[in-house]
């Protein structure tokens, strides 16, 4: 385990690679910590450096503030220049994926190319996000969990024994972590930004992801000029969890092109 203390307190994080090797860089999606990617990194090219960490209040990261997308990017941007030798690959699944469309945006020097996973320019409603801040203020994550569960993987995911782990990820999560979080989505716009990105990306969605539709993921990668875009069937919104080999499938090609 290793820290890079901010402002904040402790942010977590965790490299596997040799060292020197280009890096990619991983951010989670709301609710999980970093094991979100431990299916996808085996399948992944070897001889890179593959960086993943907590946002703050997810994990064991510290929770500061955060209730902006600001925030979270400036986290980022403190990693990479603390971790990496050079521009990265950035790979974002859901606000891991505004994250990176902000760094993007604001820091082109740091980021070689994109991966947004499950994703979109903007996320939801600002009311929408009150309304799930308010139902955990009220009720806590454990009782929304399995609602959550409903939007995340598809049919065949929940009809197995994982699911519990992740439900267990999910209602653990520190329920001031996740509503900074929240608060952060409800404010995060990233439209005009992104439509201004130029440089390589492949944008991913699931088929049957029910917190980030298929429509609206593709209308994210209609703003960048050359973005990619698939889907892959059956898979919801974690695809690095439910549908790994698939999710590799795309997200491999892509670094061997563009992470050295």
């Amino acid at each position: 385990m290793q820290v890079l203390n901010r402002a904040h307190g402790a942010l977590h994080y965790r490299v596997d690679g040799p060292d020197a090797a280009p890096v990619v860089v991983f951010a989670n999606s709301l609710g999980t910590d970093l094991r979100l990617w431990d299916a996808l990194l085996p399948l992944l090219p070897q001889g890179l450096r593959y960086l993943r960490y907590d946002k703050q209040g997810h994990g064991l990261s510290d929770l500061g503030q955060a209730d902006s997308l600001q925030d979270h990017v400036d986290d980022a941007v403190a990693l990479i220049r603390h971790v990496a030798q050079g521009p990265v690959v950035f790979v974002g699944l859901s606000i891991g994926g505004l994250i990176g469309q902000a760094v993007a945006s604001q820091h082109p020097d740091l980021i070689r190319g994109l991966v947004l996973s499950n994703t979109a320019a903007r996320l939801g409603t600002a009311q929408g996000w009150q309304d799930r801040i308010a139902a955990v203020r009220r009720d806590g994550l454990p009782a929304m969990a399995d609602g959550v569960m409903q939007r995340w993987f598809g049919p065949d995911f929940r009809a197995t024994s994982d699911l519990a782990l992740w439900r267990n990820m999910l209602a653990r999560t520190s329920a001031e972590g996740y509503v900074a979080a929240c608060h952060a989505l409800a404010g995060a716009d990233q439209t005009q930004a992104t439509a201004a990105l130029d440089l390589p990306t492949a944008v991913i969605a699931g088929s049957e992801d029910g917190a980030s539709p298929p429509d609206l993921v593709q209308a994210t990668a209609a703003l960048i000029k050359g973005a990619s875009f698939d889907i892959i069937p059956g898979a919801g919104h974690l695809p690095c969890v439910e549908t790994p080999v698939a999710h590799a499938a795309i997200i491999a090609p892509f670094l061997e092109r563009h992470a050295r």
